[in-house]
Protein backbone atom coordinates (compact mmCIF):
# COMPACT_ATOMS: atom_id res chain seq x y z
CA UNK A 1 0.00 0.00 0.00
CA UNK A 2 1.36 3.69 -1.23
CA UNK A 3 0.90 5.84 2.04
CA UNK A 4 -1.07 8.96 1.98
CA UNK A 5 1.18 12.15 1.99
CA UNK A 6 0.82 15.14 3.50
CA UNK A 7 0.95 17.99 0.57
CA UNK A 8 1.93 21.48 0.87
CA UNK A 9 2.03 24.04 -1.93
CA UNK A 10 3.56 27.44 -2.04
CA UNK A 11 2.27 29.69 -4.83
CA UNK A 12 -1.27 28.34 -4.17
CA UNK A 13 -3.09 30.99 -4.96
CA UNK A 14 -1.35 31.80 -9.25
CA UNK A 15 -2.15 29.39 -11.80
CA UNK A 16 0.22 27.02 -11.02
CA UNK A 17 -0.61 26.63 -7.61
CA UNK A 18 -4.48 26.13 -9.07
CA UNK A 19 -2.97 23.07 -11.00
CA UNK A 20 -1.58 21.54 -8.35
CA UNK A 21 -4.68 22.21 -6.26
CA UNK A 22 -6.86 20.58 -9.19
CA UNK A 23 -4.23 18.01 -9.22
CA UNK A 24 -3.59 16.77 -6.29
CA UNK A 25 -7.48 17.16 -4.64
CA UNK A 26 -8.56 13.95 -7.15
CA UNK A 27 -5.00 11.73 -6.25
CA UNK A 28 -5.18 8.64 -4.41
CA UNK A 29 -2.05 8.91 -2.85
CA UNK A 30 -1.70 12.81 -1.73
CA UNK A 31 -3.59 15.16 0.56
CA UNK A 32 -3.53 18.65 0.74
CA UNK A 33 -2.55 19.65 4.34
CA UNK A 34 -1.15 23.14 3.66
CA UNK A 35 -1.55 26.12 1.21
CA UNK A 36 1.07 29.26 1.34
CA UNK A 37 0.51 32.73 -0.60
CA UNK A 38 1.88 35.90 -0.35
CA UNK A 39 1.33 38.07 2.68
CA UNK A 40 -1.87 39.87 1.37
CA UNK A 41 -3.59 36.37 0.74
CA UNK A 42 -2.23 35.34 4.32
CA UNK A 43 -5.42 35.04 6.75
CA UNK A 44 -7.99 34.67 4.22
CA UNK A 45 -10.23 31.65 2.82
CA UNK A 46 -8.57 30.49 -0.22
CA UNK A 47 -12.02 30.89 -2.02
CA UNK A 48 -11.47 34.94 -1.13
CA UNK A 49 -7.80 34.56 -1.50
CA UNK A 50 -7.61 33.75 -5.07
CA UNK A 51 -9.43 33.97 -8.29
CA UNK A 52 -9.66 30.37 -9.80
CA UNK A 53 -9.04 29.73 -13.01
CA UNK A 54 -9.54 26.07 -13.67
CA UNK A 55 -11.87 24.50 -16.27
CA UNK A 56 -13.12 22.14 -12.81
CA UNK A 57 -14.84 23.82 -10.39
CA UNK A 58 -12.36 24.83 -6.95
CA UNK A 59 -12.36 21.27 -5.03
CA UNK A 60 -14.55 22.04 -1.71
CA UNK A 61 -11.68 20.81 0.50
CA UNK A 62 -9.73 24.54 0.08
CA UNK A 63 -12.54 26.32 0.06
CA UNK A 64 -11.71 27.24 3.49
CA UNK A 65 -8.61 26.45 3.94
CA UNK A 66 -6.83 29.59 5.42
CA UNK A 67 -4.49 30.49 3.54
CA UNK A 68 -1.01 30.93 5.33
CA UNK A 69 2.40 32.86 4.26
CA UNK A 70 5.31 30.81 2.59
CA UNK A 71 7.41 30.11 5.95
CA UNK A 72 8.10 26.69 6.40
CA UNK A 73 6.83 26.23 10.18
CA UNK A 74 3.54 25.80 10.98
CA UNK A 75 1.44 23.57 8.89
CA UNK A 76 4.39 23.10 6.55
CA UNK A 77 6.22 21.43 9.31
CA UNK A 78 3.62 18.56 9.22
CA UNK A 79 4.26 18.12 5.68
CA UNK A 80 5.39 15.00 3.87
CA UNK A 81 6.01 16.84 0.83
CA UNK A 82 5.57 20.64 -0.64
CA UNK A 83 5.35 21.75 -4.68
CA UNK A 84 6.32 25.15 -5.43
CA UNK A 85 4.41 27.56 -8.22
CA UNK A 86 6.08 30.48 -6.62
CA UNK A 87 7.17 33.27 -9.32
CA UNK A 88 10.99 33.22 -9.51
CA UNK A 89 11.15 36.51 -8.43
CA UNK A 90 10.35 34.87 -4.64
CA UNK A 91 11.12 31.61 -5.14
CA UNK A 92 14.83 31.44 -4.34
CA UNK A 93 14.80 32.46 -0.53
CA UNK A 94 11.54 30.55 0.60
CA UNK A 95 12.60 27.30 -1.35
CA UNK A 96 15.82 26.79 -0.24
CA UNK A 97 14.43 27.57 3.66
CA UNK A 98 11.99 25.36 2.95
CA UNK A 99 14.45 22.99 1.95
CA UNK A 100 16.75 23.49 4.95
CA UNK A 101 13.87 22.93 7.02
CA UNK A 102 14.36 19.86 6.23
CA UNK A 103 11.16 19.57 3.93
CA UNK A 104 10.76 17.33 0.27
CA UNK A 105 10.35 20.78 -2.10
CA UNK A 106 9.46 19.62 -5.50
CA UNK A 107 9.42 23.71 -7.70
CA UNK A 108 8.21 24.52 -10.94
CA UNK A 109 10.34 27.79 -10.64
CA UNK A 110 13.43 28.77 -12.69
CA UNK A 111 15.89 29.79 -9.51
CA UNK A 112 17.68 26.55 -9.16
CA UNK A 113 17.39 24.70 -12.13
CA UNK A 114 21.24 25.53 -13.18
CA UNK A 115 22.70 24.94 -9.84
CA UNK A 116 24.99 21.96 -10.00
CA UNK A 117 23.83 20.20 -7.00
CA UNK A 118 20.46 20.20 -7.11
CA UNK A 119 18.34 17.86 -9.82
CA UNK A 120 16.37 18.96 -13.25
CA UNK A 121 14.10 16.31 -13.56
CA UNK A 122 11.45 15.44 -16.30
CA UNK A 123 9.78 12.30 -14.85
CA UNK A 124 9.78 10.99 -18.67
CA UNK A 125 13.23 11.50 -18.93
CA UNK A 126 15.86 11.71 -16.49
CA UNK A 127 14.90 9.84 -13.08
CA UNK A 128 18.01 8.75 -12.43
CA UNK A 129 19.11 12.11 -11.25
CA UNK A 130 17.07 11.58 -7.96
CA UNK A 131 20.40 9.60 -7.25
CA UNK A 132 21.86 13.07 -6.22
CA UNK A 133 19.69 13.73 -3.24
CA UNK A 134 21.79 11.29 -0.67
CA UNK A 135 25.44 14.23 -1.94
CA UNK A 136 22.61 17.37 -1.63
CA UNK A 137 21.52 15.71 1.68
CA UNK A 138 24.82 15.36 3.48
CA UNK A 139 26.30 18.52 2.19
CA UNK A 140 23.03 20.41 3.85
CA UNK A 141 22.97 18.26 6.88
CA UNK A 142 19.82 16.94 6.75
CA UNK A 143 17.81 13.65 6.87
CA UNK A 144 14.81 13.83 4.85
CA UNK A 145 14.46 17.22 2.88
CA UNK A 146 15.59 17.87 -0.61
CA UNK A 147 15.31 20.38 -3.42
CA UNK A 148 14.26 18.58 -7.15
CA UNK A 149 13.26 21.29 -9.81
CA UNK A 150 11.34 20.35 -12.60
CA UNK A 151 11.87 22.03 -16.13
CA UNK A 152 10.37 24.63 -18.28
CA UNK A 153 7.17 23.42 -20.05
CA UNK A 154 8.87 24.12 -23.88
CA UNK A 155 12.23 21.87 -22.89
CA UNK A 156 9.84 19.17 -20.60
CA UNK A 157 7.85 18.78 -24.31
CA UNK A 158 11.00 18.18 -26.10
CA UNK A 159 13.12 16.17 -23.57
CA UNK A 160 10.93 13.19 -23.49
CA UNK A 161 11.38 12.48 -27.39
CA UNK A 162 15.13 13.24 -27.11
CA UNK A 163 15.71 11.02 -24.57
CA UNK A 164 14.11 8.14 -26.09
CA UNK A 165 16.04 8.69 -29.09
CA UNK A 166 19.26 9.13 -27.67
CA UNK A 167 18.83 6.47 -25.50
CA UNK A 168 18.24 3.93 -28.35
CA UNK A 169 20.45 5.53 -30.80
CA UNK A 170 23.13 7.11 -29.13
CA UNK A 171 24.20 11.22 -29.36
CA UNK A 172 22.78 13.50 -31.07
CA UNK A 173 24.78 16.45 -32.34
CA UNK A 174 22.16 18.75 -33.51
CA UNK A 175 18.44 19.88 -32.62
CA UNK A 176 16.67 22.69 -34.09
CA UNK A 177 13.28 23.63 -32.24
CA UNK A 178 10.52 26.17 -33.01
CA UNK A 179 8.24 26.45 -30.55
CA UNK A 180 4.18 27.50 -30.83
CA UNK A 181 3.27 27.87 -27.22
CA UNK A 182 0.14 28.55 -25.66
CA UNK A 183 -1.05 31.61 -23.79
CA UNK A 184 -1.38 29.95 -20.04
CA UNK A 185 2.42 29.45 -19.90
CA UNK A 186 2.56 32.63 -19.17
CA UNK A 187 0.53 32.96 -15.92
CA UNK A 188 -2.37 35.56 -15.00
CA UNK A 189 -3.16 37.70 -16.50
CA UNK A 190 -0.56 36.28 -18.61
CA UNK A 191 -0.43 38.21 -22.78
CA UNK A 192 -2.32 41.09 -23.07
CA UNK A 193 -5.40 40.39 -25.36
CA UNK A 194 -4.67 43.02 -28.24
CA UNK A 195 -0.76 41.42 -28.46
CA UNK A 196 -1.93 38.33 -28.69
CA UNK A 197 -5.67 38.04 -30.27
CA UNK A 198 -5.49 37.78 -34.46
CA UNK A 199 -1.03 37.89 -34.21
CA UNK A 200 1.67 35.68 -33.37
CA UNK A 201 4.87 37.20 -31.10
CA UNK A 202 7.95 35.88 -31.85
CA UNK A 203 9.38 36.37 -28.30
CA UNK A 204 9.12 34.96 -25.07
CA UNK A 205 12.10 36.19 -22.74
CA UNK A 206 14.73 34.10 -21.11
CA UNK A 207 12.52 31.07 -23.18
CA UNK A 208 15.43 30.25 -25.99
CA UNK A 209 18.36 30.23 -23.77
CA UNK A 210 16.17 27.82 -20.77
CA UNK A 211 15.48 25.53 -23.70
CA UNK A 212 19.30 25.17 -25.03
CA UNK A 213 20.64 24.52 -21.87
CA UNK A 214 18.11 22.58 -20.09
CA UNK A 215 18.16 20.23 -22.45
CA UNK A 216 21.99 19.64 -21.93
CA UNK A 217 21.48 18.71 -18.20
CA UNK A 218 18.31 16.83 -18.42
CA UNK A 219 20.20 14.61 -21.57
CA UNK A 220 23.49 14.77 -19.28
CA UNK A 221 24.33 12.13 -16.52
CA UNK A 222 25.40 12.13 -13.40
CA UNK A 223 28.94 12.25 -12.79
CA UNK A 224 30.60 8.92 -11.24
CA UNK A 225 30.26 9.85 -7.43
CA UNK A 226 26.74 11.10 -7.59
CA UNK A 227 27.78 14.10 -6.48
CA UNK A 228 26.66 16.30 -9.59
CA UNK A 229 26.34 16.27 -13.45
CA UNK A 230 27.66 15.78 -16.67
CA UNK A 231 26.22 18.12 -19.45
CA UNK A 232 25.94 17.30 -22.59
CA UNK A 233 29.21 18.84 -24.70
CA UNK A 234 28.78 17.57 -27.81
CA UNK A 235 24.82 18.42 -28.81
CA UNK A 236 23.91 21.52 -30.06
CA UNK A 237 20.58 23.10 -29.55
CA UNK A 238 18.99 26.05 -31.08
CA UNK A 239 15.69 27.19 -30.35
CA UNK A 240 13.23 29.52 -31.56
CA UNK A 241 10.60 30.41 -29.27
CA UNK A 242 6.45 32.21 -30.11
CA UNK A 243 3.52 32.55 -28.29
CA UNK A 244 0.11 31.98 -30.74
CA UNK A 245 -3.34 32.31 -29.36
CA UNK A 246 -4.10 29.06 -27.99
CA UNK A 247 -5.22 28.28 -24.48
CA UNK A 248 -3.22 25.55 -23.54
CA UNK A 249 -0.74 22.82 -25.71
CA UNK A 250 2.63 23.73 -26.54
CA UNK A 251 3.32 22.44 -30.21
CA UNK A 252 6.92 22.32 -31.46
CA UNK A 253 8.50 21.69 -34.95
CA UNK A 254 11.97 19.56 -33.88
CA UNK A 255 14.46 18.69 -36.56
CA UNK A 256 17.20 16.28 -35.35
CA UNK A 257 21.21 14.99 -36.55
CA UNK A 258 22.37 12.19 -35.23
CA UNK A 259 25.87 11.66 -34.54
CA UNK A 260 25.94 8.44 -35.60
CA UNK A 261 26.12 7.79 -39.73
CA UNK A 262 24.11 6.63 -41.21
CA UNK A 263 21.08 8.05 -39.37
CA UNK A 264 17.94 5.78 -38.22
CA UNK A 265 15.49 5.18 -40.87
CA UNK A 266 12.06 7.08 -39.97
CA UNK A 267 10.65 3.34 -39.25
CA UNK A 268 12.92 2.86 -36.43
CA UNK A 269 12.63 6.01 -35.25
CA UNK A 270 8.81 5.90 -35.23
CA UNK A 271 9.41 2.19 -33.51
CA UNK A 272 11.27 3.73 -30.90
CA UNK A 273 9.04 6.39 -29.51
CA UNK A 274 6.10 3.76 -29.99
CA UNK A 275 7.58 1.75 -27.52
CA UNK A 276 9.11 4.08 -25.34
CA UNK A 277 9.09 3.16 -21.70
CA UNK A 278 10.08 5.06 -18.52
CA UNK A 279 11.09 4.44 -14.82
CA UNK A 280 7.62 6.28 -13.69
CA UNK A 281 6.01 3.20 -15.69
CA UNK A 282 7.82 0.54 -14.45
CA UNK A 283 7.33 1.78 -10.90
CA UNK A 284 3.43 1.67 -11.06
CA UNK A 285 3.14 5.58 -10.47
CA UNK A 286 -0.32 6.53 -10.24
CA UNK A 287 0.18 9.48 -12.89
CA UNK A 288 2.28 7.81 -15.00
CA UNK A 289 0.92 7.46 -18.46
CA UNK A 290 -0.19 3.96 -20.47
CA UNK A 291 1.95 6.05 -23.47
CA UNK A 292 4.94 8.26 -22.66
CA UNK A 293 5.23 8.72 -25.71
CA UNK A 294 1.55 8.54 -28.72
CA UNK A 295 2.75 8.40 -32.16
CA UNK A 296 0.01 9.67 -34.80
CA UNK A 297 -0.50 8.57 -37.97
CA UNK A 298 -2.56 11.44 -39.07
CA UNK A 299 -0.95 13.57 -41.66
CA UNK A 300 -1.95 16.69 -39.49
CA UNK A 301 -1.88 16.08 -36.19
CA UNK A 302 -1.21 16.76 -33.35
CA UNK A 303 -2.95 19.76 -32.67
CA UNK A 304 -3.58 21.44 -29.68
CA UNK A 305 -7.34 21.76 -29.17
CA UNK A 306 -7.60 17.67 -30.01
CA UNK A 307 -4.46 16.14 -28.17
CA UNK A 308 -3.34 18.05 -25.18
CA UNK A 309 -4.84 15.77 -23.20
CA UNK A 310 -3.68 12.15 -24.30
CA UNK A 311 -2.42 10.27 -21.15
CA UNK A 312 -4.58 12.92 -19.09
CA UNK A 313 -2.30 15.29 -19.77
CA UNK A 314 0.91 13.37 -18.90
CA UNK A 315 1.88 11.82 -22.41
CA UNK A 316 3.31 14.19 -25.24
CA UNK A 317 1.97 13.42 -28.42
CA UNK A 318 4.51 12.81 -31.86
CA UNK A 319 3.22 13.21 -35.53
CA UNK A 320 4.59 14.03 -38.83
CA UNK A 321 7.85 12.02 -38.43
CA UNK A 322 9.45 12.56 -41.47
CA UNK A 323 12.95 12.90 -43.62
CA UNK A 324 15.28 16.07 -43.00
CA UNK A 325 16.45 17.32 -46.22
CA UNK A 326 19.26 19.33 -43.74
CA UNK A 327 19.59 17.31 -40.66
CA UNK A 328 18.31 13.45 -40.13
CA UNK A 329 14.99 13.23 -38.79
CA UNK A 330 12.09 16.33 -38.07
CA UNK A 331 8.66 15.51 -36.45
CA UNK A 332 5.84 17.98 -34.88
CA UNK A 333 5.48 17.20 -30.61
CA UNK A 334 3.05 18.38 -28.21
CA UNK A 335 2.77 18.72 -24.65
CA UNK A 336 0.47 19.77 -21.89
CA UNK A 337 2.09 22.62 -20.83
CA UNK A 338 0.63 22.89 -17.30
CA UNK A 339 0.31 19.27 -16.96
CA UNK A 340 3.10 17.42 -18.07
CA UNK A 341 4.73 20.94 -18.53
CA UNK A 342 4.31 22.27 -14.88
CA UNK A 343 2.65 21.16 -11.62
CA UNK A 344 2.53 17.53 -13.59
CA UNK A 345 6.01 17.10 -13.29
CA UNK A 346 6.22 18.08 -9.79
CA UNK A 347 3.37 15.14 -9.21
CA UNK A 348 4.95 12.67 -11.05
CA UNK A 349 8.26 13.69 -9.37
CA UNK A 350 7.05 13.16 -6.26
CA UNK A 351 5.24 9.87 -6.89
CA UNK A 352 8.84 8.50 -8.44
CA UNK A 353 10.95 9.81 -5.42
CA UNK A 354 8.24 8.02 -2.98
CA UNK A 355 8.45 4.79 -4.65
CA UNK A 356 12.67 5.01 -4.70
CA UNK A 357 12.07 5.65 -0.85
CA UNK A 358 13.10 9.27 -1.09
CA UNK A 359 10.08 10.17 0.19
CA UNK A 360 8.90 8.08 3.60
Amino acid sequence: MTKTLKAGILGATGTVGQRFISLLSEHPHFKIHALGASPRSAGKPYERATKWKMAKAMPKEVRQHIVKTCDPRDEFLECDVVFSGLDADVAGEIEMAFMKANIPLFSNAKNYRTHPEVPLIVPLTNSSHFDLIPHQRTKHNLDKGFLVTNANCSTTGLVVPLGALQDAFGPLSKVMVTTMQAISGAGYPGVASLDILDNVVPHIGGEEPKMEWETLKILGSLNKDKSGFDLLTNTKVSATCNRVPVIDGHLMSVSIEFARQPAPSVEEITRVLENYRTEAQELGCYSAPEHAIIVSQEEDRPQPRLDRDNGNGYSVTVGRIRPCPIFDVKFTLLIHNTILGAAGSGILNAEIAQKKGYIV
